[in-house]
């Protein structure tokens, strides 16, 4: 049996730009993640920060639609946290 105080959190992992939308709602996060990635390489990581939980919906979508991977997907205390790598 594992005992939770020995588990670690996983590592956040390595991203090149962090974009915060915490107090912007719908649509204003996607909006401002499709600015964001117009200055970005494919491949490089972009990590978002939001509080708006619609993005928990938006986001996965945004990523399917342009080819983008959704590396990582994370709930922390009322904010959400995505880490998306460039297709």
């Amino acid at each position: 049996m594992v005992d939770s105080r020995d588990v670690q959190p996983e590592a956040a992992p390595d991203f090149q730009v962090e974009l915060d939308t915490t107090g912007l709602y719908c649509p204003e996060p996607i909006m401002l993640m499709h600015n964001k990635v117009r200055d970005m390489r494919s491949g490089e990581v972009l990590k978002v920060i939001a509080s708006d939980p619609a993005t928990t919906r938006d986001v996965p979508k945004f990523c399917q639609f342009l080819g983008h991977e959704l590396v990582r997907q994370e709930e922390l205390e009322g904010s959400y946290r995505y880490f998306i790598r460039l297709g």
